[in-house]
């Protein structure tokens, strides 16, 4: 019995070992498979893993761990280098190596770093004071490349022919580039060779697109600008920054399709945040005057050249005022980002537009009527497909009155907002978060300012009446059922927030892709996402 024991123990293990063995084996193949495909190398980048190799066995450390001493920029010595006073003449800088001129024991190069490009003289009794001279006549001639990154130490000067240029003391190698990066050339007839203007790749390699066309950094810092310039006018307006959960267990705040997780530990279902607004109005209820939040969003809907499934919107939230106001305080916030970013007026997709306020206000049913030819005030949902149908929108059987109006403003209204216009006083139907207008109970106290006939922004007197609000809720849950996915879900703790009580409050919501693009005159919203959205690439 023992012996049989014995004999199944060893089965098992050999069979396990067998399993272990072909799995393993399974994974070395895939391993060896993805290396063959992703280190497909040209000569160019064989050649630049032999002078790694021949680096290290010089004893030079290609990715040296100690910090570089930099003390200033390119940008600091074109600005301020002035011979008569003798500044500059001990500059450290590290950078890029964007060109080069061999020559015999003298040789030119171009670094750029973050700031900007200087030329850089090397001379080789300079950088090789002793009788070694390998780190110029092999390294520095030979086993370094366009790409890689070096420290230079030495001294601001003019050449003779008036290039402003470093005089090199000592050059450091502070990291190897084993990729050739496409820099631009413009040969003698001005032919451009080895651009990188791909959108694909730019997009998927916004790495190598930073380093060799330069001027998009700016789009990138006009968008820090941006950003700073509106929470500046938020503090003033007396509002804190706060941050809310980008994991909800019901997606609200916005009509939109969410994305779906599943959070293990408590075995539910959660959504990537749509919107952040029902939680900044929860704060209001607790007692802050104002709120606002620079919040990522997540909406699982179509992509293009104004949409992105990630996007950035900042939401403000503050209590005893009204969209009345908050009209104005958009005009005024939206002029000092234009005045910041270079100029009150932006060239947007070939028009002049003057972010100089007062900017236009109208309603959208007045709009329609002026744009569509239509009057539509007052018609139920079968009227509205009828009209919907001459004017050939097209419209889905679970659309309600708010979207077959929603429809018609983007077919024949939109596109005619070019200068910055204020659509306002929206059916109630279409705000199910807005307070009823004041003047007609079957509109809302909400608007939408439009720009080269896009949506900017969406603000709102927001409803208080708890009674009302669920109301509204319950109104977008029968839509739910008729097959509207992009209706809002019924938010009882919210509900009962606002049993709680919220004071008068005005909210706006403004999407930060969509207005640096009008600030930088950028044509696609990818150009102004570091990383946006793309298929997967396959290796």
């Amino acid at each position: 019995m023992k012996l049989l024991k014995y004999i199944l123990r060893d089965a098992a293990l050999a069979a396990a070992h067998s399993v272990i063995s072909q799995i393993f084996a399974i994974f070395v193949l895939y391993r060896n498979h993805r290396d063959m495909a992703y280190n497909e190398l040209n000569e160019q980048e064989l050649g630049r893993r032999e002078s790694l190799t021949k680096l290290r066995e010089l004893g030079i450390n290609p990715y040296p761990a100690a910090q570089y001493p930099v003390n200033t920029t390119t940008m600091e010595i074109a600005d301020g280098f002035k011979p008569e006073e003798g500044n500059f003449q001990d500059v450290c800088v590290a950078g890029r190596i964007m060109s080069r001129r061999i020559m015999g024991a003298a040789s030119f190069m171009e670094l750029q770093d973050h700031a900007g490009r200087i030329q850089v003289y090397v001379k080789r009794d300079e950088i090789c004071p002793g009788e070694d001279k390998t780190l110029y006549n092999t390294v520095f001639k030979k086993l370094l490349d366009i790409g890689d990154i070096v420290g230079i130490k030495g001294f601001a000067f003019f050449t003779q022919t008036g290039q402003l240029s470093i005089h090199a003391k000592e050059l450091t190698v502070l990291s190897k580039s084993l990729r050739v990066l496409p820099i631009v050339k413009t040969d003698a007839d001005g032919t451009v060779h080895d651009s990188f203007e791909d959108p694909e790749l730019r997009y998927r390699q916004r790495y190598v697109d930073l380093v060799v066309n330069p001027q998009v950094k700016e789009t990138f810092v006009k968008r820090t600008l941006i950003i700073n310039t509106m929470r500046q006018c938020f503090n003033e307006a007396g509002c804190l920054e706060v941050e809310t959960p980008i994991l909800q267990p019901i997606p609200g705040g916005a009509t939109a399709r969410p994305f779906i997780t599943h959070h293990n530990a408590l075995d539910v279902d959660m959504y990537m945040r749509i919107a952040n607004e029902l939680y900044l109005k929860r704060l209001i209820v607790g007692g802050f005057a104002g709120v606002y939040e620079f919040a990522k969003n997540f909406r699982n809907e179509g992509m293009d050249k104004t949409h992105n499934p990630e996007f950035t919107c900042v939401e403000m939230y503050i209590a005893y005022k009204d969209y009345l106001w908050m009209m104005e305080f958009t005009e005024k916030m939206l002029q000092r980002v234009a005045e910041a970013t270079g100029g009150i007026t932006k060239t947007i997709g070939g028009n002049e537009i003057s972010f100089e306020g007062p900017f236009r206000r109208l309603r959208i049913l007045d709009a329609i009527q002026e744009y569509a030819g239509v009057d539509v005030k007052g018609m139920d949902e079968a009227q509205l497909r009828d009209v919907c149908k001459k004017l050939s929108v097209e419209v889905t059987p679970e659309m309600g009155v708010g979207k077959l109006i929603d429809a018609i403003v983007g077919e024949y209204v939109e596109k005619n907002l070019v200068q910055p216009t204020f659509l306002i006083d929206y059916p109630v139907e279409m705000s199910p978060l807005t307070k009823r207008c004041r003047y007609d109970d079957t509109l809302t106290e909400r608007f939408e300012l439009f720009v080269n006939g896009k949506e900017l922004a969406n603000a709102y007197s927001e409803l208080n009446d708890p009674v009302d609000q669920l109301e509204r809720f319950e109104e977008q849950a029968a839509l739910k059922s008729k097959g509207d996915d992009e209706a809002m879900y019924i938010d009882y703790d919210f509900v009962r927030a606002l049993e709680y009580g919220m004071p008068p409050t005005s909210g706006i919501g403004i999407g930060i892709d969509r207005l640096t693009m009008f600030m930088t005159g950028a044509e696609a919203i990818q150009d102004v996402l570091f990383f946006p959205t793309m298929r997967p690439e396959k290796f």
